[in-house]
């Protein structure tokens, strides 16, 4: 029987499927981004987990970053915090900067 695209990458990912359907999926990249992302990270601090590969993790911080003029700081309180941790947080999975890999 044909498959669609999606069926092809969902089994392509599929760990474990469950008697009931549950399944479990490989997710080979991580996207995140500067607002819910401390919640993700505090989850995992929780659960005395951490990043498995760090290595596969992008950030953006796409949500309160300038649009007309990046070369203005933001002057966003709220903002500024979000846009920092979420670079503190890369630093200590990745032991380096991502803003500063361009």
């Amino acid at each position: 029987m044909p498959q669609t695209i999606y069926d092809k990458i969902w089994n392509d990912h599929l760990v474990h499927q469950q008697e009931d359907g549950t399944s479990l999926l490989f997710v080979d990249r991580h996207l995140i981004h500067e607002v819910t992302s401390p919640q993700a990270f505090e989850g995992l601090r929780n659960s005395n987990r951490k990043v498995r590969q760090p290595s596969l993790t992008l950030a953006v911080a796409d949500h309160n970053v300038p649009t007309t003029d990046r070369s203005v700081p933001i002057t966003d309180k709220d903002s500024k915090i979000q846009i920092e941790t979420l670079e503190k947080k890369l630093c200590r999975i990745r032991n380096k900067s991502f803003w500063n890999e361009r």
